[in-house]
């Protein structure tokens, strides 16, 4: 395995870290703090093996994190903030299949779509009031990421996505459902 691989590998190992840890928390700003930590070293890890498309999605990730930890500011829960980055995800999609040049089969077309529908979700979750909220949509998210990255191979985003599904259930066990 080359260096810059090792290196991404490792980026993404802590990445994942910061993932799956912020479905633990309580409130909503330190689950959005901790998704950005994350997504700013998906951002490099997929960069550094190549993987564009994934790269730039998590640079916006990143940016969308940034805003709705500030979204009192900068009243990031009106609609227009979600449309502009429903509007910038399937601007990537678009341009994957233009620009960066993947294959516009029909395969391609339904899991490139996959992690457009997780980010989506992930950003209705972030405009939400609540954790609890955050992580129903992690419910959608989540999943949509887990197919793509089975489909391109990349296992420790899968890894990384098996263990958010079971951290998001037992944030929701923890925090969201009342045990009798």
């Amino acid at each position: 395995m080359p260096p810059i691989e090792i290196i991404a590998q490792a980026i993404g190992i802590i990445a994942m870290f910061f993932n799956i840890i912020s479905y633990q928390s309580k409130k909503q700003s330190s689950v959005i703090a901790l998704q950005l930590c994350g997504g700013a070293l998906f951002a490099v890890n997929y960069l550094l093996l190549g993987a564009t498309v994934g790269g730039v999605l998590n640079i916006l990730a990143t940016i969308r994190a940034v805003i709705f930890l500030f979204k009192d500011k900068l009243k990031a829960d009106r609609l227009p903030w979600l449309f502009g980055f429903i509007a910038c995800f399937i601007a990537i999609y678009v341009l994957n299949f233009t620009l960066f040049g993947k294959e516009p089969t029909a395969i391609n077309l339904i899991i490139e779509l996959l992690p457009v529908i997780g980010m989506t979700a992930l950003s209705i979750g972030f405009r939400l009031k609540s954790a609890a909220d955050v992580r129903r949509c992690g419910l959608v998210s989540s999943p949509s990421w887990l197919i793509y990255n089975i489909h391109a191979g990349s296992w420790g985003a899968i890894i990384c996505e098996i263990f958010t599904l079971v951290s998001i259930f037992i944030g929701i066990l923890r925090h969201d459902k009342k045990i009798r």
